[in-house]
């Protein structure tokens, strides 16, 4: 009977052990690593931003922008001259222009030209002389008209080669700009233009060239260093305020473009003063 009771505790026993074994088993295990369980032991780490000392940008700020570089000094009594602008009239593809020291074109409009108050175009209206007396089209006084357009009637064609047209201003003026437009209907580039002011109808006296992009002196009055052009509805304005040109007659050549080998005027306009 004894042996039974004995026999009876120790099953007992061993049950409870066995429970308390198995109870215990399971807080031993560790999480497994990277399976982002988080133990209560070990709350997640919170990441805190540290602020930047102050006048220190991180490299997510916003860039900030620099001021706009000041407008140049205009001196005293100077304004921006008018020029009135035709609308563009080119038609068509422009052409594949291959054409060496060519500039780069602007990509906005031009800035305003600034001369002394009163500046304004002593060409208009004045007579116009050329190197082609008979023009297959239009008429040489087109070129002092006042009309910039591309229309037909509204510009000149001269002979193929080397041309020239000259101005008279009647009298001498000081002269600061030579605006000029060739034919802006298409994206063309006219070689070999030279412009040059004198006292004389002749070209004897007191020459000066004041523009020249001949680059390999096709023309016979020496190379020149400017860059060729792509005509635009703005015209080429020459400044020749640092040139100190003081002059009554105006002259420009030209030799072809590439589009042909005949020249073409709509406008040739020269802002300048009487000289007193």
């Amino acid at each position: 009977m004894m042996k039974k009771e004995l026999a009876s505790v120790v099953k007992v026993a061993v049950s409870v052990l066995v429970v308390l074994s198995l109870c215990l088993v399971p807080s031993c295990k560790k999480a497994p690593e990277g399976s982002g369980t988080e133990t209560a032991s070990q709350p997640p780490t919170t990441l805190t931003a540290t602020p930047a000392p102050a006048g220190t940008e991180t490299a997510e700020s916003t860039t900030v922008a620099k001021p706009a570089a000041p407008a140049a000094d205009v001196p005293a009594g100077w304004a921006p001259v008018e020029i009135d602008l035709p609308k563009p009239m080119f038609v068509g593809t422009p052409q594949d222009t291959k054409v060496p020291n060519l500039e780069k074109p602007l990509g906005k409009a031009r800035p305003p030209f600034f001369a002394p108050a009163g500046t304004k175009n002593v060409a208009l209206g004045k007579l116009v002389t050329s190197s082609d007396e008979e023009p297959i089209i239009g008429e040489i006084d087109y070129i002092t008209d006042g009309d910039m357009e591309a229309a037909d009637g509204s510009y000149v064609e001269l002979g193929p080669f080397r041309q020239d047209i000259t101005i008279d201003l009647e009298a001498k003026h000081e002269i600061y700009a030579v605006v000029v437009w060739h034919y802006h209907k298409q994206a063309r580039v006219y070689f070999d233009v030279v412009v040059q002011v004198a006292d004389d109808a002749d070209f004897i006296t007191n020459v000066k060239t004041v523009f020249n992009n001949d680059i390999d002196n096709t023309a016979g009055l020496g190379v020149g260093e400017d860059k060729h052009y792509s005509e635009t509805n703005e015209g080429k304005l020459l400044d020749v305020i640092a040139k100190g040109v003081k002059a009554r007659y105006v002259r420009l050549y030209s030799n072809g473009n590439t589009s042909n080998d005949l020249n073409h005027y709509i406008e040739v306009a020269v802002y300048g003063k009487p000289v007193n």
